[in-house]
């Protein structure tokens, strides 16, 4: 694979900074759909109160997702500062440009993520 170019590596910086921004707004805007289901019985059925802790569990398993990405976007960022965005951490070598468009916080090359994920 080929190192990044100044215009692929400013353009990924850019989509970064946005990803932190669209992330953030949405954690803000989502703050309160992981709180704890309050269980009223007198106004709510079995299966209400089950579907509300569901959809409850689901928004904080969103939430952490989110969370993770926004993390990992903003140590991408912190290398790119550093000068060592775009390589993989693992084996050193550049991460393809298209890889990286398709996901900027990936911190591997697609070889050593497959390899992790096995």
């Amino acid at each position: 694979m080929e190192e990044l170019s100044d215009k692929q590596a400013e353009t990924l910086r850019e989509q970064l900074v946005e990803l932190v921004a669209e992330l953030e707004n949405t954690l803000r805007a989502n703050a309160d759909s992981a709180d704890p289901v309050v269980l009223d019985q007198s106004t709510v059925g079995r299966l209400s109160r089950m579907d509300a802790m569901q959809q409850q569990a689901m928004a904080k398993a969103t939430r952490e997702k989110a969370q993770l990405r926004l993390t990992q976007c903003k140590v991408a960022l912190s290398i790119f500062d550093r000068g060592e965005y775009g390589l993989c951490r693992k084996c050193e070598e550049p991460i393809g440009y298209r890889r990286l468009c398709a996901k900027p916080e990936a911190p591997f090359c697609l070889e050593c993520q497959q390899a992790a994920d096995v």
